[in-house]
């Protein structure tokens, strides 16, 4: 191989190996090599990418990596904006628990950080606040998760580091306890 190959096969379509990206089904990845695969007799190029805290490695096509929403980590704005969205007001519609778990869930896979901020501002809860149900606290948790891996991944911060930074800025938000709770319901 020459060294004009080598650096062909280490980027593709603007992705290089040693990147971080977000893959929205699974969050924070980084690629660590672009394979060639030969599959049912057909060549392919594939990005092998891991994601170290799931003990997960992924390969996906070349060519798929649009159709399957792969992108690179948000710019520092966006992640701002992200942020700041975490100290709006809960926006909870009141609609069926299933439909709107579906709506959340839609929203974590999305892979669009603003979304994720927003399902992470929605179903946190204070400490004065009623205790979660089972699938609220997951899907939190799993918002949270993703939200804190690619803040942390764009702002250079360890996982935990980005956790406090998303909780300051939610306790920033409107106080929620059962009396403005309460309050909301009445005028309701």
């Amino acid at each position: 191989m020459t060294a004009k190959n080598t650096k062909k096969t280490m980027q593709r379509q603007g992705f290089k190996t040693g990147e971080h990206i977000v893959y929205p089904a699974h969050g924070v990845g980084q690629i660590v090599n672009i394979d060639e695969q030969e599959i049912a007799g057909m060549k392919l190029e594939l990005f092998v990418i891991t994601f170290e805290k799931d003990k997960l490695t992924l390969r996906v096509p070349v060519a798929k990596v649009q159709t399957v929403g792969m992108r690179k980590l948000s710019e520092e704005n966006v992640v701002k904006k992200g942020l700041e969205t975490l100290k709006g007001r809960a926006r909870v519609k009141r609609t069926m628990w299933s439909r709107r778990a579906q709506e959340y869930e839609a929203k974590i896979n999305s892979g669009d950080l603003i979304s994720i901020a927003e399902v992470v501002r929605d179903l946190h809860r204070a400490e004065n606040q009623p205790e979660q149900s089972y699938s609220e606290r997951q899907l939190y948790e799993a918002a949270l998760d993703r939200l804190a891996r690619e803040v942390g991944a764009v702002k250079k911060l360890t996982e935990t580091e980005a956790i406090h930074e998303i909780e300051a800025m939610l306790a920033k938000g409107p106080k929620r306890g059962a009396a403005a709770e309460a309050a909301e319901e009445e005028a309701a």
